[in-house]
């Protein structure tokens, strides 16, 4: 499933390909995506003829701003992806929706899992339509947000730092990579419970919550074996390089030179370091 980093980087690359542009009716393969409009039909009687105004992200929701005061709302799901090609391209196995512009291009939302949705909505029902949105938690990349309301809601909660994380109502859209690579960097065992934290290391969590989550971005996300992202033009991520536990099983702690440790935490894979981490 794409974590903030990925979702951020595909918004971008969005915004730069569609806005200013109108949409076609879209070509939908089945009814499983469109679910939440009823029907194909309505699907594409909403979106026809509305020009993109601007992208958004919502957590792990895309959405698009459309000039007749809906929103189009993208959820990948756990292997969803999105890809921009030459109109004439043959589709891939898996193709759920085809976006269609006016003036040219496409963009194929492809997802064999069936897992992601793709729905019109208006603006002002959004919140009430999908109240995961109205859920969500802080987002430290879209929005300028404090230590001390990081603070606040971490020592709400009495449980293990991963799993605090990995909260959608805490923090939105960190999933398995990024909560490794936070805590490494804030030098925490993912078992320690966030409210037995003292100020000074909710400070350097927190601090290593923005700088992680920024620079991923900057770098266009994570591509390993078994997170395979790619961005809208088929290209993979390059934060993989920097990551210090991650996959990194057996490897030198690139702090302590102690090895990188694998456990298992809530059946899926967790990695840090025993030397280092407290």
């Amino acid at each position: 499933m794409a974590e903030l980093p990925e979702l951020e980087t595909l918004r971008r690359e969005l915004e730069k390909e569609a806005v200013g542009k109108r949409f076609k009716a879209p070509e939908v393969t089945g009814t499983k995506v469109v679910r939440h409009n009823g029907s194909k039909k309505v699907f594409q009687s909403r979106l026809e003829g509305a020009k993109v105004k601007s992208v958004d992200r919502k957590g792990r929701h895309l959405v698009t701003n459309l000039d007749n005061g809906e929103l189009l709302v993208i959820e990948l799901g756990a292997a969803g992806r999105l890809e921009k090609v030459a109109p004439k391209s043959t589709p891939p196995k898996g193709t759920a929706v085809v976006f269609s512009f006016t003036q040219g291009g496409q963009i194929r939302l492809v997802d064999a899992t069936g897992g992601a949705e793709a729905f019109v909505v208006a603006h002002d029902a959004l919140t009430a339509e999908v109240p995961v949105i109205a859920a969500g938690g802080l987002d430290p990349v879209a929005d300028a947000v404090s230590w001390t309301s990081f603070a606040r809601v971490l020592l709400a909660r009495s449980a293990k730092l991963k799993t605090v994380l990995m909260d959608p109502e805490v923090v939105a859209g960190i999933g398995p990579i990024y909560s490794d690579e936070i805590l490494w960097e804030a030098g925490l065992r993912h078992d320690r419970t966030s409210d037995s934290l003292s100020s000074q290391e909710i400070r350097r969590l927190f601090r290593a919550l923005v700088e992680t989550l920024h620079e991923a971005v900057k770098h266009r996300g994570t591509t390993v074996d078994d997170h395979p992202f790619v961005d809208l033009y088929g290209k993979p991520g390059g934060y993989q390089d920097e990551l210090k536990v991650y996959a990194r099983e057996g490897e030198p702690c690139r702090r302590c030179r102690a090895p990188i440790v694998k456990v298992r935490f809530s059946n899926k894979p967790l990695y840090f370091c025993e030397a280092c981490q407290v």
